[in-house]
């Protein structure tokens, strides 16, 4: 039965291939192809892998990832393909197809970024990290101390990213030997771009008015190791309810903090914050998440989506 599954899922990928780009198709008869769960990874994939493969996004633009289910096709794409990057715990549709399908190399992010405990500050990791002598790697994965629930949103955190990027590349490098050198260079240029990034938000958060920021659901606790504390309205998940006695907490810590600013996202929906702002009369911005492009943001990338969040942080801060 597997196999009868297999062979027609792959017969479902040939068919999609036959259609042009336009149409949504991907060809696959050349070269190597990757396919990534969601956009942080397809951007880290995209820069490695240069002109030497084709990456595929599971996640369409404007949806959800939290909330994705795969189709078919996308099942297909997972069984053909000569790389699939993923993280285990974020999108469990994709966990359990990448049991059961994946046919190539796997690499779960989840294992080469050093995830945090949701409990558990920037601070707090990094010096758990010191005193056990953390080395996190693809085949440790996270034994390096207990976790309770792990906050998956590491792409917050350019040097994560970059981690990724060279677990990419080795994965690449090992499929397709003959790129090797080209993968390790563009992982370095990708590097270098992200520990300027880093930079960025080092000095453009070190000297501010205010350092609490309170944002639609916990996706951006990565940014506290730049001095921040970060307050979700909704917990890991961007559809959770916030509770009266959170709601409470919110209003009392935005009058004692003199916050200006509540931050919706584009890809969840503004209920909770907006009622927020108004009933204390402050401001709403867009702080992104990053987890997925929108109609609005296809001509940007991880990195100027990482500026606009920094720019939106220090005004809202007021920083110098």
């Amino acid at each position: 039965m597997r196999i009868t599954l297999i062979g027609l899922l792959l017969l479902a990928m040939s068919g999609c291939a036959a259609f042009s780009d336009d149409a949504g198709g991907t060809d696959t008869s050349d070269g190597v192809q990757v396919t990534a769960a969601f956009y942080p990874l397809q951007y880290a994939a995209q820069r490695v892998a240069g002109d030497h493969a084709e990456v595929v996004n599971l996640t369409q633009p404007g949806g959800e990832p939290h909330d994705l289910s795969l189709t078919v096709k996308e099942t297909a794409e997972i069984s053909a393909s000569d790389l699939v990057v993923y993280e285990d715990g974020f999108q469990p549709a994709i966990d359990k197809s990448v049991e059961e399908n994946a046919g190539g190399e796997v690499l779960d992010a989840a294992t080469v970024v050093n995830l945090m405990d949701v409990e558990e500050s920037a601070a707090e990791h990094e010096e758990h990290g010191e005193e056990e002598g953390e080395e996190h790697t693809e085949e440790d994965g996270e034994e390096g101390h207990e976790h309770g629930d792990l906050d998956p949103h590491f792409w917050q955190d350019p040097l994560r990213m970059a981690d990724l990027g060279d677990a990419i590349a080795d994965k690449l490098s090992d499929i397709d030997p003959d790129h090797a050198d080209d993968y390790s260079s563009n992982a370095a240029d990708l590097r270098s771009d992200l520990e300027a990034l880093d930079s960025a938000y080092t000095e453009g958060l070190a000297d501010c008015d205010r350092d609490a920021v309170v944002v639609s659901h916990d996706a951006f606790g990565y940014l506290e190791k730049y001095g921040l504390h970060i307050t979700g309205v909704a917990g890991l998940s961007p559809d959770a309810e916030p509770t009266p006695a959170t709601l409470a907490d919110l209003h009392a810590l935005i009058r004692d903090e003199g916050i200006t600013t509540v931050f919706s996202e584009r890809l969840a929906s503004p209920r909770f914050t907006e009622p927020l702002a108004q009933d204390l009369g402050i401001e709403t911005d867009v702080l992104d998440p990053i987890e997925g492009l929108t109609d609005d943001t296809a001509g940007e990338d991880y990195l100027s989506l990482m500026e606009q969040n920094l720019d939106a942080l220090r005004e809202a801060n007021a920083c110098r």
